[in-house]
């Protein structure tokens, strides 16, 4: 029997859970949340579709009741405030820190081997909070936000290519952050060709640009933060690791070392399977590309020096 909790039962979660139990991912999907009501509404709304989409996942709503979590194969935190038009993610750090950390704790008490995928935002910095204060090994806690990064690069490239965005693969490191995300043109392909084949400099520029403002964009549409893609990407993450794909996916990860920098979670390449992190992918990276990941990890140290550890 495999399990896995979504604590936060707003956009995000719900998705995730929704996500989680059309794909049957897992045999139960439990959702938490603090407030009285949602998830357990939630979770029967998503029941009563399982006669109409034909699945089998079981999903379970709960109010702040963490035994019912107990025993999940993996723990998705995607506790904490959203943002709002104007916001930056970092901005979010003081309130969703101590979320996070709580929630994380609680659920821990009763899953304690379960996976952490996190997508509480700034998401770079909430995973090495984790890190930091679980005690749990790094191939235990994952962010999500390169997964959702990438998805995003590859449907600019589809739109810009004009094709289907399953035809394409590209890859998105570093922060997960509008001015710290590195959407690698340069190893993007449109079915296995370079897409610098297809691509002038300038529109690859465009696409890199439109990427890293990505949610920023969303939000100013939506008035609050997306929820659809976010979502997925987070079940995406926990199928990788509940059935054991060794799929390759960015993700925010404690590095010690690779790609030139300690003791910081940032988003690279890593193979994902029944442990978590089975192992980190280190990239070819060319001078400019090594440039812009040493920049964009200081600015998630920068972020990461507002916690209060």
């Amino acid at each position: 029997m495999s399990k896995v909790t979504v604590v936060g039962a707003g956009n995000v979660g719900a998705t995730c859970a929704n996500v989680l139990a059309f794909n049957e991912v897992a045999d139960e999907v439990v959702m938490l949340d603090v407030k009285e009501g949602v998830s357990e509404g939630k979770a029967m709304d998503m029941m009563q579709t399982a006669q109409l989409l034909g699945f089998d996942t079981k999903v379970v709503g709960c109010t702040n009741d963490y035994a019912k979590t107990a025993n999940s194969d993996v723990i998705v935190i995607t506790s904490g405030i959203p943002r709002k038009p104007g916001m930056t993610r970092e901005e979010l750090v003081g309130v969703n820190a101590g979320i996070v950390k709580t929630v994380a704790e609680n659920a821990l008490k009763h899953s304690p081997k379960a996976i952490l995928v996190i997508i509480s935002n700034p998401m770079d910095t909430m995973t090495y909070l984790a890190l930091k204060e679980l005690g749990l090994p790094k191939n235990r806690i994952i962010g999500m936000g390169g997964a959702l990064d990438s998805s995003r690069f590859k449907y600019f490239l589809s739109q810009a290519l004009g094709c289907n965005a399953n035809e394409v693969e590209g890859l998105v490191i570093g922060g997960h952050g509008d001015t710290t995300m590195i959407p690698l043109t340069r190893f993007a392909t449109y079915k296995g060709l370079p897409v610098t084949n297809f691509l002038s400099e300038e529109k690859l520029a465009e696409v890199a640009k439109s990427t890293m403002v990505g949610g920023a964009t969303l939000t100013g549409l939506l008035g609050t933060s997306a929820w659809y893609a976010p979502g997925a990407a987070g079940a995406f993450v926990v199928e990788s690791i509940i059935h054991n794909q060794g799929k390759m996916v960015p993700c925010s990860v404690y590095l010690e070392g690779e790609y030139g920098e300690k003791d910081i979670c940032c988003g690279v390449p890593v193979i994902l399977g029944r442990n978590g992190i089975e192992k980190i992918v280190e990239l070819p990276l060319n001078d400019t590309e090594k440039e812009a990941f040493k920049a964009s990890a200081a600015a998630v140290r920068k972020v990461n020096a507002g916690l209060k550890l």
